[in-house]
C-alpha cells in the first residue's frame, strides 16, 4: 500500500527544494539565507545545491514545475513573497498534481490497482471519489457473499441456472455500474461455490433486473436471484417486504 503523501516527500519535496535552492543561489542569496527560507539547515541546502539528493526527472522536466520555482524563487528574493504565500502557492501546485495529474500518475505506477479506474480526474482525498465508490460497492459485495457462503441451508435455494448478488453503484446507468460475482452463485453438492471475487459489468440478467427496479422508482442497490418457493414468498411478505409477481415467458 503506497500513499500518494509518499510520493510527495520522496519524489516531489526532493527535487522541488533543490531546483528552489538552486534558483534562491542563482539570485544571490547565502546557503544561509536559503535555509532561512526554505526551513531546512544548512546542510540540506548544501546537499541539495550539490546535488546528493534524488531528483525525480518527470518532476524535473516540467515546465510549471520550472515556472513554480523560478516564481517563487524571484518572490522570496526580491521580498515581494512571504513564505506563507510561497508554501501555498506550493500546496495549490501539489493537490494539482495529485489530481489526475503527475504525482497522481506516480502513484498509479506505484499502486496498479488505481490505473483500473479509468483517466478520470478524481483526487484520492475525495470522499466522493468514484473509486471510493466503487471500492466501497465491491467490499459490499464481498460481504454479502460470505453472510451467503455462511447461511445454513442457502445452498437449496439456488435454481439450477445459478445466482448471483449484485449491487450498484449510486448512480448507476447500466450494467457496468453493477458489481457482481463472474459466472454465477454455484450449489455444489449442498455447499455454495462462489467462483471469483466481485467485479463491475459481469452480469447481465441479475443486474437488468436490479436496473429495472431502480429505473421504475426503486431506492434497490443490491439483488439476488433464488429459485421460486411459495413458502420464501410468504415469508417476505409476513416480513413486510412486498411480493411482486409476472410472466416470465412475457417478459
Amino acid at each position: 500500500m503506497k500513499f500518494v503523501e509518499e510520493l510527495v516527500v520522496e519524489a516531489f519535496l526532493p527535487t522541488f527544494r533543490s531546483m528552489l535552492a538552486d534558483a534562491l543561489r542563482e539570485r544571490g542569496l547565502t546557503q544561509s539565507e536559503v535555509a532561512e527560507l526554505l526551513g531546512i539547515s544548512q546542510s540540506a541546502v548544501s546537499k541539495y545545491v550539490h546535488g546528493d539528493v534524488e531528483r525525480n526527472d518527470r518532476l524535473l522536466t516540467d515546465r510549471r514545475m520550472q515556472d513554480l520555482v523560478e516564481r517563487l524563487a524571484e518572490g522570496l528574493a526580491s521580498g515581494g513573497m512571504s513564505r506563507v504565500q510561497a508554501l501555498v502557492e506550493a500546496e495549490v501546485f501539489v493537490r494539482q498534481l495529485e489530481q489526475g495529474d503527475l504525482l497522481a500518475g506516480l502513484h498509479e505506477e506505484a499502486m496498479p490497482g488505481l490505473a483500473e479506474y479509468g483517466d478520470d480526474r478524481f483526487a484520492v482525498h475525495d470522499p466522493d471519489s468514484p473509486v471510493r465508490e466503487a471500492e466501497r460497492t465491491l467490499t459490499s459485495v464481498r460481504r454479502g457473499l460470505r453472510i451467503v457462503e455462511n447461511t445454513s441451508g442457502f445452498a437449496g435455494l439456488i435454481p439450477a441456472v445459478g445466482s448471483n448478488l449484485v449491487e450498484a453503484l449510486p448512480g448507476a446507468e447500466g450494467i457496468e455500474d453493477v458489481a457482481a460475482v463472474p459466472g454465477r452463485i454455484l450449489d455444489v453438492k449442498g455447499s455454495v461455490a462462489v467462483p471469483a471475487g466481485p467485479e463491475f459489468g459481469v452480469s447481465e440478467h441479475v443486474a437488468s433486473v436490479l436496473l429495472a427496479a431502480r429505473a421504475a422508482d426503486s431506492d434497490a442497490r443490491a439483488a439476488l436471484n433464488v429459485r421460486y418457493d411459495p413458502t420464501l414468498v410468504a415469508a417476505f411478505v409476513e416480513g413486510g417486504h412486498t411480493a411482486v409477481e409476472f410472466d416470465a415467458e412475457a417478459e
